[in-house]
């Protein structure tokens, strides 16, 4: 494992090896039962290209009402817990006793990207947002703290985490696009990126 700073984030390369990536997908299993992918939409109305489910006891949704946590899946149910296999990350990662309560989990078909954001849906900027990268390689581009001007690009690959924390926490970021099929961790390809949240 190596440690690469860009702009604030701190991404650790291969932190996760095949075994252990392997193993979260096995765990990631009863949670897309419990709370399946759904594909969100804008408040303007525009459909995402990534699908995208939640586990812990705030999940991330978005539609014409805006961004924002809900209790519960769109379907209903109450979002499942986060697994303690995700949740030994954190804790070695952030050294914090306060846990997440949110686990984004954001899966990239064919062609999927996500455009440049801000992660500023929680109530205290404080708290790291630790992502887990599985799956196809993908082009992670970072930016500023606010829109526009120049921005720095790499490559996540499967078993990679980044750790966006204290000045970085609000730096611009996104997806620009996968390279389809360069993992062989997912059946049928694909990559699925883990963010955990403290949002209350």
């Amino acid at each position: 494992m190596t440690r690469v700073t860009i702009r604030g984030f701190d991404i650790y390369k291969g932190y996760l090896d095949t075994g252990a990536q392997t193993r979260l997908i096995e765990v990631l299993r009863p949670v897309l039962k419990s709370a399946p992918l759904f594909r969100p939409t804008t408040a303007r109305g525009k459909e995402m290209s990534v699908r995208m489910t939640s586990a812990g006891t705030h999940g991330w949704v978005s539609d014409r009402r805006g961004y924002r946590y809900e209790p519960a899946h769109p379907a209903g149910a109450g979002w499942p817990a986060i697994p303690e296999e995700i949740l030994g990350i954190w804790r070695d990662l952030t050294g914090l006793e306060r846990l997440p309560d949110s686990c984004l989990v954001n899966y990239y078909g064919e062609g999927a990207r996500m455009g440049m954001h801000q992660d500023r849906d929680e109530a205290d900027f404080s708290y790291p947002v630790v992502s887990v990268s599985l799956g196809d390689d993908a082009l992670f581009r970072i930016g500023n703290t606010t829109r526009g001007g120049k921005t720095e690009s790499v490559w996540l690959n499967s078993g990679d985490v980044a750790v966006m924390g204290g000045p970085a926490r609000l730096t611009y970021h996104g997806i620009d696009r996968i390279r389809f099929g360069s993992s062989r961790l997912l059946p049928k390809g694909g990559r699925i990126n883990l963010t955990l949240r403290v949002v209350t």
